[in-house]
């Protein structure tokens, strides 16, 4: 993958820098104003910063991940970035992070917490009325994370013991396949590209999916690169297991209504019952059991769990407005972007 194009003043300062060898600078003022969610020049800059501890990109060098004049400019845009996901997140006067009521499990914190969530029925929408070219929208807009899904839940394992630990490695040893890479769940979505004829190399779609993509896969980062926020991503896991197997079956629908074949398909099918599992595993054992250990804690388990649903949900409100105007959910997207071959 390449640095994409930069779209503000940060990134155009930060990937000028990063083309170069590894150097000391001064971080860039970040500016304020606006959602953050929304703000494209910060969520680029933040996911480049990220994208260093995981694939990078072909012309930053190595020595590059840690820098200490680069994490220094990290920090300045995941502070925007946390006051603003906050914001997004939480309505005044909520406390920042709600604890758990008395006498309530987590399981049962949790379980109310997705119930509570509401949204527009993006899922519904690819299961009966998507055409083929929204499909592949949604798909490239996925492909931000799935291509290399697991991998920033995967930090917490040396940061976890005894039943959680047990759990989270129960919950990532399904999402990689069991050992078979085939089963891998990034591999299965390289299948589903493949089947819609896109093109499936890693990051092929980040000069057009928007800020709010790149927000979600941020925020994943962003808790698994912190230790301070392990509660935060044990409950942002939970939430994206809880809210997994029957939007999984809308798009299996959807796309074999749109003419995808099994292979095509497995990615969702596959979904619908590991998450199933998954998700009973995750709230109970792993964020139940992490706040049997840490009951200090249950306020950030169940802040990440709202943080996954609020961005699913802007997500979903901005994709579904967009389609209902008659235009792209991508950045400038055409349909020939969209096809293998194009790039």
């Amino acid at each position: 993958m390449q640095l994409p194009t930069p779209r503000g003043p940060l990134t155009a300062a930060l990937f000028e820098r990063l083309r170069r060898s590894p150097h000391t600078f001064d971080p860039p003022p970040v500016p304020a104003g606006g959602p953050a969610v929304d703000d494209e020049d910060l969520q680029l800059a933040l996911f480049a910063c990220y994208e260093l501890h995981y694939q990078g990109f072909e012309e930053v060098r190595q020595e590059w991940e840690w820098e200490p004049s680069l994490l220094a400019a990290r920090k300045a845009l995941e502070r925007r970035w946390e006051e603003g996901l906050a914001r997004a997140v939480l309505r005044p006067p909520s406390p920042p992070s709600p604890p758990l009521a008395p006498g309530v499990p987590m399981r049962r914190a949790l379980a109310e917490l997705v119930a509570a969530d509401e949204g527009p029925r993006l899922s519904a929408f690819l299961a009966r009325q998507a055409d083929l070219e929204q499909f592949r929208e949604f798909v490239a807009h996925r492909s931000i994370y799935h291509l290399k899904e697991a991998d920033p839940h995967t930090w917490a394992i040396p940061r976890l013991s005894g039943r959680p630990k047990a759990a989270l490695v129960e919950i990532q040893a399904d999402e990689y396949g069991g050992g078979r890479v085939e089963r891998m769940h990034s591999e299965l979505f390289r299948a589903t590209m493949r089947g819609l004829d896109m093109d499936d190399s890693y990051g092929a779609y980040l000069e057009r999916v928007p800020a709010i993509t790149l927000a979600i896969s941020n925020t994943m980062s962003l808790f698994g690169l912190h230790r301070r926020h392990l509660g935060a991503l044990l409950g942002h896991l939970a939430a994206f297991e809880m809210t997994s197997s029957a939007p999984n079956h809308s798009y299996s629908l959807g796309l074999r209504r749109l003419g995808g074949d099994e292979t095509a398909r497995r990615f969702y099918d596959e979904h619908v019952q590991a998450d199933a599992v998954h998700e009973q595993v995750a709230a109970h054992d792993m964020c139940g059991g992490f706040v049997a250990q840490h009951p200090s804690r249950a306020g950030d388990v169940l802040y990440g769990a709202a943080c996954a649903l609020t961005l699913d949900r802007l997500f979903a409100e901005h994709v579904m407005d967009r389609w209902r105007r008659g235009v792209s959910s991508l950045r400038e997207a055409r349909e020939a972007d969209l096809m293998a071959g194009s790039r």
